[in-house]
């Protein structure tokens, strides 16, 4: 019988199978992890610590991308960055069973972050300085770029393509877009020609766990080339004036390690609109998978688009503001 979705074949017993083809041995118990492009649980392992194992998503990576991933990974350990790296086994860190690719990771807890203190802000920003370091040493071949063709044009297109956007607001959607993405490209053309590095690429609270020891990160799903300040801007929140002693924070921090390019906080606002009009498109690609309606229900409703054409109003208003200032 044909399935609906990839991960509709990806039953506990194959789970199960798949972790001991490698060698460990599962007791059975088997915890979900929050995780909508992949599928990642928490296994138990007979007489030993559980291990996480991450299936990816079936056709959004190549071999090739998810090996930059973990050797990324590996690089920032070897220069004791605090991130998760995925377990060798067999000299591998990249497996496949029957039609699923899946990595193991060593089981690392932490709590939510506090950014509203700022030792835990600056803790932060030293952080990204060390993982930029070593991102800026190479450069990705099989991982994509942070741009508005990808974050912006295509996303954007799509939901229009689609049939997402309903009749009476499609217009405004249309010719909001059009102007949106004019406003970003001024903002890149302002910030001039800016590097881009190997970054974490989705570095928002969430994406953070924190312990006695400081940050960590658990996974790199989303690294890409993508200027520094990528790393940098999700943290930000509140009013300008709060948002200005934050990034003042957070750089000079940084800059214990690595010099910031001061030109890429003209991006803030650029990628911070893009990351609204990816999000959107991601949610309409994905929606053939079960769990998107079951997590995001308001996403087929009239007034979340609403609410969405309002957010990029807003942000055409503040792409037209100074950058903020360190």
């Amino acid at each position: 019988m044909t399935t609906s979705h990839p991960f509709d074949a990806l039953t506990p017993d194959l789970l199960l199978d798949a972790v001991e083809s490698l060698g460990l041995l599962p007791d059975g118990r088997l915890l979900a992890l929050n995780s909508f492009e992949n599928r990642v649980y928490q296994v138990g392992i007979e007489d030993a610590t559980p291990v996480i194992a991450k299936f990816y998503r079936p056709g959004r990576w190549s071999d090739a991308a998810i090996g930059e991933e973990h050797a990324f990974s590996h690089e920032l350990v070897e220069a004791e960055v605090p991130v998760v790296a995925p377990l060798a086994i067999g000299g591998e860190t990249l497996h496949r069973y029957r039609d699923y690719r899946f990595a193991l990771f060593p089981r690392q807890g932490g709590r939510a972050p506090e950014f509203a203190d700022p030792d835990n802000l600056e803790w932060m920003g030293r952080f990204l300085g060390r993982l930029h370091a070593v991102g800026g040493t190479e450069a990705f071949a099989h991982r994509p770029r942070l741009d508005i063709q990808t974050f912006g044009v295509e996303p954007s297109r799509y939901v229009l393509e689609s049939g997402w956007i309903p009749g009476a607001l499609e217009n405004a959607y249309r010719t909001l877009v059009d102007d949106v993405l004019e406003r970003i490209e001024k903002a890149w053309e302002r910030a001039g020609d800016v590097a881009f590095i190997r970054v974490h690429g989705d570095c928002h609270p969430g994406n953070v766990l924190w312990t006695d020891d400081g940050p960590h990160f658990v996974d790199l799903d989303d690294t890409r080339m993508a200027p520094a300040v990528q790393d940098l801007w999700m943290l930000l929140s509140g009013e300008r004036a709060e948002r200005n002693l934050q990034v003042s924070t957070l750089v000079e921090a940084y800059e214990t390690f690595r010099d910031f390019d001061r030109r890429e906080l003209h991006l803030v606002e650029a990628l911070r609109t893009l990351r609204m009009m990816h999000f959107a498109g991601w949610l309409a690609r994905r929606w053939d998978d079960p769990a998107f309606p079951r997590a995001f229900p308001w996403f087929a409703e009239e007034r979340y688009w609403e609410s969405h054409i309002l957010e990029l109003r807003e942000q055409a208003a503040a792409l037209d503001e100074p950058p903020l200032v360190v």
